[in-house]
């Protein structure tokens, strides 16, 4: 196979995934609607994922073990900001959730500068400033102080601010093969949500067991397509391709969510969000613009 033709293969795979997980909030919403309500519908999804990834992370569990421990710390790291992302769909907006998340950028510019000491370059920190102009928008676009207004807020800002620790340690010290990363990812999401689900909700209670059978079916088909199979094909897709491609691509995520939650679920945003979303998906666009490296100072 040609270098064209897996180009556009991995570009094609990385469109889709975008899509795919644009569309990830409505089997939460479906879980919770069957009684899976706060993060006990995202631990079961996460759990299907783990038992799908399990078979592959046995045959890799040598590659495991011989990990550097900080880099799996990362990987579950990452999980867990995952799994906060996944429970804000059910007390925030479905396009709010999205955009903040979105403030990765601006997270990722203040770590690799102020805790890794790597050097930032200009167009990396006015990426910042117009991604927290864009935030101060969104928040305060009803008036009053630029805050989230809600957990689901709450729980896409923190988990943007996790996940950009996570990868942070992940591009530093991580070595570990997608398949057995995956399962390490899915079980970093598994205790994360295992943790909040009592706190959130009560523990479910008034189930049939025939009326289990759905809602499970849909959190292990879910937890198979989104957290399996989509993040596995990523994860081969953005090695062989462009990392400004890929999250480019990666963005139809924020209009398939907005586009599907306006239609399906009648949330729509105000201008002054809208401009403010802008902002952000542009401080995620000037992160991806290709750079000089900047110098370290003598």
């Amino acid at each position: 196979m040609n270098e064209a033709r897996i180009t556009l293969i991995a570009s094609a795979i990385t469109l889709a995934t975008g899509v795919i997980w644009g569309l990830y909030w409505l089997p939460v919403r479906a879980l919770a609607d069957h009684g899976f309500a706060g993060a006990w519908g995202s631990l079961v999804i996460t759990l299907g994922a783990l038992i799908v990834l399990a078979p592959i992370a046995y045959a890799r569990r040598h590659t495991i073990v011989r990990s550097s421990k900080f880099g799996l710390f990362s990987i579950a790291l990452g999980g867990a900001a995952f799994a906060l992302y996944s429970i804000g769909f059910l007390y925030g907006r479905v396009a709010l959730i999205i955009l903040l998340w979105c403030l990765t950028p601006v997270w990722s510019t203040l770590i690799a500068r102020f805790i890794m000491g790597w050097p930032t370059p200009r167009l990396r920190i006015v990426a910042m400033i117009v991604g927290i102009g864009g935030l101060a928008l969104m928040l305060g676009a009803g008036g009053g102080l630029p805050l989230p207004r809600n957990l689901g807020e709450w729980m896409s800002l923190l988990g943007g601010f996790l996940w950009s620790i996570s990868t942070t340690g992940m591009r530093a010290k991580s070595t570990l093969q997608p398949g057995p990363a995956a399962f390490v990812f899915a079980l970093g999401a598994v205790l994360a949500c295992a943790l909040l689900a009592p706190i959130l909700q009560p523990i479910p209670s008034t189930f049939e067991p025939r009326a289990l059978l759905a809602p499970l079916a849909l959190a292990l088909f879910t937890g198979a397509l989104w957290w399996g199979l989509s993040l596995a094909a990523l994860m081969w897709a953005t090695v062989r391709i462009d990392p400004a491609r890929v999250g480019i691509l990666m963005m139809t995520e924020v209009v398939v969510g907005a586009a599907s939650a306006a239609a399906l679920a009648h949330e729509t945003l105000s201008p002054l969000e809208l401009a403010g979303g802008t902002l952000v998906l542009a401080a995620g666009v000037l992160e991806l613009w290709p750079v000089k490296p900047a110098r370290a100072p003598a």
